[in-house]
């Protein structure tokens, strides 16, 4: 099930978007807001796949919504519906999914958000890391992987839901999680920065990495929080 944001600060827009968006299958609407504020708001506290928005509002605008989830890097695709095209370039700089201008038929948003679902199905095969151990193979959601960290000969790969040791260096891993969620943090950690709770002053050089929901923590040198802060935040 896609869970997809609306925001349009034109009624009647928004209630277009509602009534397309609605008759899609397998695709459930989480916020319908005529205020990108709220949206944003939303997009903080609930699961969203994919944002719907116009362009220009008042005080918030869609364009600084989508800057906004680009450079937090959170996974959230987005189509602009918009009656203005002065933003396009710079839409896709954002790597947003898609540029709709209105007026615009429904068969145009429906196929674009069915394109982004075949993609995402396929992403979801991709998505997946497979560790080596003795005898087997684990398959792993890369998206629920917390942080990974080298001690010795093993790795344990640390989860949402537990951990796992394998032989394969932190350099081969790193090569097979080359999406933007994941940072070699430390010579001994890779840590995914969608988990990461706070940073805790260590050394000179170094910090502390604490975790949502977990009480093993990594390391993570200074440059990588001024790259993190530059990059990401």
């Amino acid at each position: 099930m896609m869970k997809v944001g609306l925001v349009d600060d034109r009624y009647i827009d928004l209630d277009k978007l509602n009534g397309i968006v609605a008759g899609i299958a397998d695709v459930e609407i989480v916020f319908s807001t005529l205020n990108a504020e709220e949206a944003y708001e939303y997009i903080k506290k609930k699961s969203v796949d994919l944002l719907i928005a116009d362009i220009e509002m008042p005080n918030l605008s869609g364009y600084e919504l989508a800057d906004i989830i680009y450079s937090h890097a959170l996974d959230i695709a987005v189509i602009f519906v918009t009656a203005n095209s002065g933003y396009a370039v710079h839409a896709f700089e954002l790597n947003v999914h898609d540029y709709i201008m209105k007026p615009y038929p429904k068969e145009r948003l429906v196929k674009s958000i069915e394109r982004l679902m075949a993609k995402s199905n396929a992403s979801e095969i991709a998505g997946r890391l497979y560790l080596k151990l003795k005898n087997d193979i684990h398959i792993v959601q890369k998206k629920d992987i917390v942080f990974i960290e080298r001690s010795g000969r093993s790795t344990t790969i640390y989860t949402k839901t537990g951990s796992i040791k394998t032989y394969q260096t932190l350099n081969e891993l790193e090569g097979e999680l080359r999406e933007r969620d994941f940072l070699r943090s430390h010579r001994s950690f890779i840590i995914n920065i969608h988990h990461v709770k706070n940073f805790s002053l260590y050394a000179k050089n170094s910090y502390i990495v604490s975790f949502e929901g977990m009480e093993e923590q990594a390391m993570i040198t200074k440059d990588k929080v001024d790259f993190l802060q530059q990059h990401y935040f």
